[in-house]
């Protein structure tokens, strides 16, 4: 399935600022932009950079990979130079400060990562590119360009952002941040609306069609089928790495919700595969996902002591789906009164710590879960 955006509504992201920001002060270095495909990577760089740019060329390296290949060789920056110039032809008044090009889904073409420092060097125009699992692609790389490159993660729309795309005003936003930062109460008629609001979030979460859809007045019949579709675009990119891991990726990713089901929530790793139930078996899968962002990754601690990552088990793992409506999709399908309507005799933990995860990576905070457990005298047993 192509999924085309929907131009009448447009929805207000927070990495719009960070973009301007790139774009007006020259950091001397080639942003590129990560995330899941279906976060609206390409649309937000092609609007922001399209209004500050005079010239702005979008190259999609993966419709190249599929027809011309014109950069499928490209190894030095001689003939990446000379594919831009085939691809954009002449650039009236191109010069650094005029020109932007858009490198899109560079994870395509590999061979491009290790220029990007010399392009960079070079200087001749802006470059900005996107892509997902760029964490994968980086680690596999020769020559990783560090100090020439900034990365920055888009994440499914936010609970704020999403407010945003309802028309919910900064004031009544700014009202709810003050009576948090002074501990005082909301008004309750306040207080319904902003709940009723944070439970459609649970049903269509923040992949920007699906917002865009919902917003349009489309049903949930065809809004679930839309989630469903790009849950199954994510699953068949897990298909296209290599043959040794794919399908075990595969697997895990269409078990998430199934953890997310059980009580301890947490990966259970014999049943990805009951003749292999270590952990070390799965993390480069593990990786992989949380790379691409599909998946959200939370790592146990047991005594929650600065820094947390060095005291982090790397063998006690619960994967989040990246979006909270794919999940409500999967549990509850077109049943929504479920969730809308808060309905007290369904349990709805899984979806709400799939909210919680999706907040707190959206504003770079990294992952953990306490595990409070019992000691035994010849080993540590978590009950």
């Amino acid at each position: 399935m192509q999924y085309h955006e929907i131009m009448s509504i447009r929805l207000k992201r927070k990495v719009e600022t960070v973009l301007e920001d790139y774009y007006m002060n020259d950091p001397g270095k080639i942003m590129l932009l990560d995330g899941a495909r279906q976060t609206g990577k390409s649309f937000i760089i092609r609007e922001t950079a399209g209004r500050n740019f005079k010239n702005f060329v979008e190259i999609n390296l993966f419709e190249d990979r599929l027809g011309t290949r014109i950069f499928a060789d490209v190894d030095t920056v001689e003939k990446f130079d000379i594919a831009i110039s085939l691809v954009s032809g002449p650039l009236t008044m191109a010069g650094k400060e005029n020109t932007m090009i858009f490198l899109d889904e560079i994870q395509e073409y590999p061979n491009l990562l290790p220029l990007l420092k010399f392009i960079n060097m070079k200087g001749k125009y802006r470059y900005i590119g996107s892509g997902s699992a760029l964490d994968v692609e980086l680690s596999r790389t020769s020559s990783i360009p560090m100090g020439s490159i900034m990365i920055e993660r888009l994440y499914p729309l936010d609970f704020e952002e999403f407010l945003w795309a309802n028309g919910v005003g900064e004031d009544i936003i700014s009202f709810l941040r003050k009576c948090h930062e002074e501990k005082s109460s909301v008004d309750g008629n306040v207080h319904e609306a902003i709940m009723k609001q944070l439970r459609m979030y649970l049903v269509i979460g923040g992949l920007p069609e699906v917002v865009r859809s919902y917003i349009e007045g489309m049903d949930i019949a065809s809004i679930r089928a839309l989630q469903s579709e790009i849950r199954g675009f994510y699953a068949s990119d897990c298909a296209k790495y290599d043959s040794e891991h794919r399908l075990q990726i595969m697997r895990v990713y269409n078990l998430l919700p199934s953890f997310m089901e059980q009580k301890k929530k947490r990966v259970i790793y014999k049943n990805i595969n009951p003749k292999s139930a270590r952990s070390d078996r799965y993390m480069e899968e593990f990786d992989y996902l949380t790379a691409s962002g599909v998946a959200l990754g939370v790592h146990a601690v047991s005594n929650p002591v600065f820094p947390l990552l060095e005291i982090s088990s790397k063998n006690l793992i619960k994967l989040y789906l990246n979006d909270v409506g794919l999940l409500s999709a999967v549990l509850f399908g077109t049943n929504i009164n479920a969730v809308s309507g808060d309905v007290r005799s369904i349990n709805l933990g899984s979806l709400y710590e799939t909210f919680a995860a999706m907040e707190l990576s959206a504003h770079k905070h990294p992952l953990f879960y306490l595990r409070i457990g019992k000691r035994t005298p010849s080993s540590t047993v978590w009950r």
